[in-house]
């Protein structure tokens, strides 16, 4: 194939990318390039969703607003998540989706059972499917259940693994002890301690510092509260904390607790076997009281030195804000570790109410955005008492 050929493909391809990218209702719409196959069908499933409308000002002119092109059946609705699940990647299919029910209103749809059998599920999309709970009808709600599953299993397929070893590392090195009895000894971590004072001659070691198991390796530990706000905002935070929530709670070296609040305060702890009954039991929407939550799990801890509460919110408080911020400085005077995660999501940071948010940091509780891969390493440094791992905001935006 000669260079010019070459070029001629490239410049080709390039016509078509753009003509994908622009739509609009020509054939060619000033690029040259005509879509043909396959390329007219993306083409007509990206022009549904993003289709332009002239402008109504009587001149023709395009104003580039954005246009439902879907309409308000589910058959047509139906076909187009097809499409959409044939042409583009999973992930492009998200995003999609997630526009399409933020633009063009097609959250009703999903009270539907054939619409959820016929979308990608991810985790705003299980956002979305809580944020309508209790209008679902009961027809729906089984077929929503079976949604919510998927996404949370695969979700704790991801994270549970690396989150027990994370966690039972942090969890044994907290529980050893530097003077253990005999039985006790941990004697491989105590024969690498003391290589240096191997001795030749007699082909020993000689072990100056031992290092022993924490006598009650079996018991309780650590005491955790997730302290979660159910705001509209939080909806993907919600889920992913659910998930960990769950996996905390089925290590048996943590007694885990988990609350979730608007206006409200609902402590789903019972619940923690089954996340998506966690799930199913919040209300995304709502206003905020995050005194009266912080109010609710103080009651809760009996073992402050032991106790790590994460609190995770926006921040924007319709309670009581003095008092939250004095319950704050109490536990923290009391020996709580406390972590303020403004998000738990893949998103980065959200809007947040940034007094609080400094008030908190001059407290010693400092607030950040946290993705799920990072949430182990946090939780990690916060049951070992060491510096937390706070990304940098400014990365986060």
């Amino acid at each position: 194939m000669t260079r010019t050929t070459t070029s001629r493909d490239d410049e080709a391809e390039r016509l078509r990318r753009w003509r994908l990218v622009l739509g609009g209702g020509g054939a060619a719409d000033g690029t040259g390039h005509e879509l043909r196959g396959r390329d007219a069908a993306m083409d007509g499933a990206l022009t549904a969703l993003y289709g332009r409308q002239k402008g109504t000002d009587g001149q023709g002119t395009d104003r580039g607003r954005r246009t439902a092109g879907l309409g308000a059946s589910a058959p047509a609705v139906a076909r187009w998540l097809g499409d959409i699940r044939t042409y583009f990647p999973s992930s492009v299919v998200q995003v999609m989706q997630r526009d399409a029910i933020d633009r063009l209103g097609l959250s009703a749809l999903l009270l539907e059972p054939e619409m959820l059998e016929a979308v990608e599920a991810d985790v705003h999309l299980v956002g979305t499917l809580l944020s309508l709970n209790r209008v679902m009808p009961e027809t729906t709600k089984e077929t929503a259940r079976a949604v919510v599953r998927k996404v949370v299993e695969q979700l704790e397929k991801k994270l549970a693994t690396r989150t027990r070893a994370t966690l039972g590392g942090a969890l044994d090195r907290s529980a050893r002890i530097s003077r253990p009895r005999h039985r006790d000894i941990d004697w491989d971590r105590t024969i690498r301690a003391n290589l240096k004072n191997y001795l030749p001659e007699h082909r020993t070691v000689v072990p100056e510092r031992l290092i022993g198991h924490g006598r009650t390796a079996q018991s309780v530990k650590k005491d955790v509260v997730l302290c979660i706000d159910q705001s509209g905002s939080m909806a993907a935070s919600v889920v992913y904390a659910s998930v960990f929530g769950a996996v905390l709670a089925s290590m048996r070296a943590l007694d885990t607790r988990l609350v979730v609040f608007d206006t409200a305060v609902v402590d789903l702890t019972d619940q923690l076997d089954d996340p998506v009954d966690v799930l199913f039991g919040t209300q995304l929407g709502g206003g905020t009281d995050i005194n009266r939550a912080l109010a609710y799990c103080q009651s809760r801890i009996t073992r402050p030195a032991e106790t790590v509460v994460v609190l995770i919110s926006d921040l924007y408080e319709g309670g009581i804000r003095d008092e939250m911020l004095k319950r704050v400085a109490a536990m923290k005077a009391s020996g709580v570790q406390f972590v303020t995660l403004l998000a738990l999501s893949d998103e980065g940071a959200p809007a947040y109410d940034r007094d609080h948010a400094a008030a908190l940091a001059a407290l010693g509780a400092p607030a950040f955005a946290c993705t799920p891969d990072l949430f182990p390493d946090v939780m990690a440094a916060a049951l070992e008492k060491r510096p937390l791992p706070i990304p940098d905001m400014a990365e986060q935006r």
